[in-house]
């Protein structure tokens, strides 16, 4: 491999080669990782149509509106991601109704002004990704994402680690969430 003479020469060598290191284990992910994925279909195969029929702590919905809802993410980029979803089972933006879409928007505003009030972010990313190619994890049910940011809240564990450090657990960030929800 090298011409210093002490370097591994096989792959399997590297295994037992210190790199100073340590390692944080995520192993609750490898239930997303391995579990069922979502399908195409409406139902019990979709998590955004399952969700409603949980309670709100169980499904961890933040609030419900007549024709949308909004829930934290399971895997979230920052404590407080959360989901616009519409009820009815649609892939595209342009699908909603106009109802629908009147209360998707209104119902962004007020998950950002409800995170505003329960962690006092210093921004925002707002996003939807319309189809498995343009990234969405679950591309048959249409979701915006919610999340909020704040000023050094990149480190290094996504580059390094593949991991996200996340200081708040979803039922805390949830409850706050809940109890700073606009009224009205």
């Amino acid at each position: 491999m090298t011409d210093q003479g002490s370097a591994p020469e096989l792959a399997e060598d590297f295994a037992h080669v210190e790199d100073g290191f340590q390692r944080l284990w995520t192993p609750h992910r490898m239930a997303y990782i391995l579990g069922d994925k979502p399908t195409e279909a409406a139902g019990r195969g979709c998590p955004f149509c399952t969700a409603p029929q949980k309670t709100d702590a169980e499904g961890l919905i933040v609030h419900r509106g007549e024709h949308c809802y909004v829930v934290m993410n399971l895997f979230p980029y920052n404590p407080g991601h959360v989901l616009v979803c519409p009820y009815r089972h649609v892939s595209l933006y342009v699908e909603l109704t106009d109802e629908e879409t009147t209360e998707f928007t209104a119902l962004t505003k007020q998950a950002i002004r409800a995170l505003q009030g329960a962690s006092e972010p210093h921004g925002f990313n707002l996003g939807m990704n319309q189809g498995a190619v343009a990234g969405a994890g679950v591309a048959a049910h249409l979701h915006q994402h919610v999340v909020p940011r704040w000023s050094g809240d990149s480190n290094f564990l996504p580059i390094v680690g593949q991991t996200k450090a996340l200081p708040v657990l979803l039922e805390d960030t949830r409850a706050r969430l809940v109890a700073a929800w606009p009224a009205g």
